[in-house]
């Protein structure tokens, strides 16, 4: 599937986020959730619950990266790069974004952050996610997507995704985007630049998956930093 790259950075300054529908066929998505039960696939595996987390559980991979997920990864990052760069200076950061996924990533393994961050995500009935932010060390890319590899009504029901929106002296904004297997997703990590009456300002954000009401639904996930 081609990205329509202007559309997604538009929905990303207006909205918050981009819905692209349709970027992995049912079969690509049946084949990534299988790879669940596969444990020599993943460096560790969380029980939300145990942690505070909501509940449900996910895997991260290890390296090498399953095909599907690697070319994701590496296709969805120049783009973006060019996204989250423009996104910097306005906000008036000094960091840029190579526009090569492997020099941003050899930028975080010197800094120790050499643990792969993309995972699968397993909810059943009565899970959830909390909202979070996926901040794993110094180095952030300020984008990240999710991928529904589940089908809404037939496999689960309940489970959106949502994203809240902090803003200064204001109440905080919600956005629930539903989706349909094989669509993605792509939303800030932790804040973006909006432009107010006084100049651009910065908004924190947060997302989780809100309650499963039956059923089982999996989610890959693809987070552009490694961790420490």
């Amino acid at each position: 599937m081609t990205f329509d790259w202007a559309a997604i950075e538009e929905a990303l300054n207006t909205a918050g986020c981009a819905h692209v529908p349709g970027v992995l066929s049912a079969a690509e998505c049946e084949a990534l959730a299988a790879l669940y039960g596969e444990a020599e696939r993943f460096r560790s595996r969380v029980v939300m619950a145990r942690y505070g987390f909501g509940q449900g559980e996910y895997q991260y991979f290890t390296y090498p990266l399953p095909d599907r997920v690697a070319t994701l990864r590496e296709a969805m990052y120049g783009p973006l790069a060019a996204v989250a760069n423009r996104w910097h200076a306005a906000l008036d950061l000094p960091v840029r974004f190579p526009p090569r996924h492997a020099d941003f990533l050899a930028r975080c393994h010197a800094a120790g952050q050499e643990r792969p961050t993309p995972l699968l995500l397993q909810y059943g009935a009565g899970d959830y996610n909390c909202l979070h932010q996926d901040l794993y060390g110094e180095h952030v890319f300020p984008l990240q997507a999710a991928f529904l590899l589940s089908r809404p009504s037939v496999d689960f029901t309940g489970g959106e995704f949502v994203l809240t929106e902090q803003r200064p002296r204001m109440q905080s904004r919600v956005e629930v985007v539903p989706l349909g297997q094989g669509d993605c997703v792509i939303f800030p990590v932790h804040h973006r630049p909006v432009n107010g009456t006084r100049g651009v300002y910065r908004v924190n954000l947060r997302h989780g998956v809100s309650r499963v009401r039956s059923g089982r639904r999996h989610t890959l996930g693809v987070i552009f930093h490694d961790a420490l």
